[in-house]
């Protein structure tokens, strides 16, 4: 296996990615949850993406960081869920963000689709730590975290 930290000095800002769980022998790191400093990795491979959905003028990537670093003051969900009220936000902001669907062929497909929200890895949700599906499997939506 290999490890790759993302953004391990904390000087990168406003990037967002999606794992795509996949065996590939290399383990994306990422620091997580604001100021709970959490660790988590992911074996996958690494799909660049835009927040910013211009058909509807929305950022998701900026309505997930007014979720966690406001509503929530920075601290993640430190342990406990989140109310209805906040999932239906994160729900909806994830929604915004599209995927470039892969092709599997090798040849480049011009379709984006919104990812969706893991429900049935909810738990795992946190400040920077997603649990999403993408048309190409299972993921994990990461940005830099705010602490």
């Amino acid at each position: 296996m290999r490890y790759v930290f993302l953004d391990p000095d904390g000087g990168q800002r406003d990037w967002l990615y999606v794992v795509v769980r996949a065996g590939t022998g290399i383990v994306y790191q990422q620091q997580y949850g604001g100021t709970a400093n959490l660790l988590g990795g992911v074996e996958g491979y690494l799909v660049p993406l835009c927040g910013t959905n211009r058909a509807s003028g929305r950022d998701g990537l900026l309505e997930l960081r007014e979720i966690f670093e406001k509503a929530m003051r920075g601290a993640g969900r430190a342990g406990g869920g989140l109310s209805a009220d906040l999932l239906e936000r994160v729900r909806s902001a994830v929604g915004v963000i599209h995927y470039w669907t892969s092709g599997r062929t090798g040849e480049w497909v011009p379709d984006h689709v919104p990812l969706r929200l893991d429900e049935s890895r909810a738990g795992e949700l946190d400040e920077a730590w997603i649990p999403v599906h993408t048309p190409d499997g299972p993921g994990v939506l990461l940005w830099d975290n705010s602490d």
